[in-house]
């Protein structure tokens, strides 16, 4: 969950205060927010089936539908890059805090 939460800071601090249209035309910014969504992408889909289960607020459909965008070039992959920065990547990181705090058995890993 940390790589989630790391790589979801990340494209928040990246697009803070940008519109659509200016994120879309940086290209530098662009490519490290599609870097970043690349490893958050992953790391959901190797989560554990019982972990989509015990937090079923977050968006994980959402997640595969928008991997899959984000793959085809052009205006989809536009749309979801731009979904995914103001509505996927907030609302999976509040709901992690959310499971963060009310079950922290979930965050912590033993060796």
């Amino acid at each position: 969950m940390h790589t989630i939460e790391e790589a979801g800071s990340s494209i928040l601090i990246l697009t803070e205060g940008l519109e659509r249209e200016e994120f879309l035309r940086s290209r530098l910014t662009r490519a490290e927010v599609s870097r970043q969504l690349i490893i958050l992408g992953n790391s959901i889909a190797q989560l554990p089936p019982e972990a989509h289960a015990a937090m079923p607020e977050i968006g994980w459909d959402g997640w595969s539908t928008t991997g899959r965008q984000l793959s085809t070039p052009g205006s989809a992959q536009d749309d979801a890059l731009w979904f995914a920065v103001i509505s996927l990547v907030p609302a999976t990181l509040m709901w992690l805090r959310v499971y963060r705090e009310s079950q922290p058995g979930m965050f912590s890993f033993s060796a």
